[in-house]
């Protein structure tokens, strides 16, 4: 923290009612409120910087990893959920159904490794950490796409094996129009709803802190990572920033 392991008594009592930690916790916690309020959460006691700006200056690279790994999730799961609907109990849909349950349950730290060993180290496609240009991009963003991933395409099959046996769909086939017409303008359409609804709550949760393994696993500088290195070093000024603004994020998200 801020003070060395060799620090006396004297320092340590000095130190803790210079931060306020001998006041009442009532006391604290209004004094806490009173700051955050106004966006001043105190300094970081790792870095000496404000806690706030720290946060805010990781945020840019943890919105970009969010919104790449839902757009590689919805982009994947489409087609595929649309195809395994389509053909119900096929090879097709065998396997799409064992790969979206597969990427439901494999574990991110696992997966952003083998990448690494196969992507990176092998093959030297793409980098094993750092930010700034899309190698960089690349591995983290399908390690935390993958879970949602799989969510996402068994809810697009479900949905889409919903709409195809609805009535309107036989009264647009006997209108004339093509098959291709009638999956994507009518029954994808009114599938969208629980596709929509899943793709924007797997986004809420990966801003609200999911993304910290695969921050972590990739060396990602966004606040996930951030708040893992506040909890290493036991910054309480920092971890509280960084849940605040989590919070925030999460709260705006459940109103839009």
């Amino acid at each position: 923290m801020s003070l060395p392991l060799e620090a006396t008594d004297e320092q340590v009592e000095a130190y803790a009612q210079r931060m306020g930690f001998r006041d009442p916790l009532v006391v604290q916690f209004w004094n806490w409120a009173k700051n955050a309020l106004r966006g001043d959460f105190g300094d970081s006691l790792w870095q000496r910087e404000p806690a706030l700006g720290l946060v805010l200056e990781r945020m840019p690279a943890t919105l970009q990893l969010c919104f790449t790994a839902i757009f590689l999730a919805v982009a994947a799961s489409i087609p595929l959920g649309i195809l395994a609907a389509l053909r119900p109990r096929s090879w097709l849909d065998k396997i799409t159904t064992s790969f979206s349950l597969i990427g439901v349950c494999i574990p991110d730290f696992w997966l952003g490794l083998m990448l690494i060993l196969l992507l990176a180290v092998y093959v030297h496609l793409f980098f094993t950490s750092g930010y700034g240009t899309p190698r960089h991009l690349v591995l983290p963003a399908i390690t935390l796409a993958a879970r949602p991933w799989g969510r996402i395409t068994q809810i697009v099959r479900t949905s889409m094996m919903d709409e195809m046996h609805r009535t309107y769909m036989m009264t647009a086939r006997a209108k004339g129009l093509t098959e291709q017409k009638v999956i994507i303008s009518h029954a994808l359409k009114n599938a969208s709803i629980p596709i929509v609804t899943l793709a924007a709550w797997e986004l809420t949760r990966m801003l609200a802190g999911y993304t910290i393994v695969v921050e972590t696993v990739f060396a990602w500088p966004g606040f996930g990572l951030l708040a893992m290195q506040a909890i290493e070093e036991r910054d309480l000024t920092l971890i509280q920033a960084d849940v605040f603004v989590v919070a925030l994020i999460v709260v705006a998200m459940n109103i839009a």
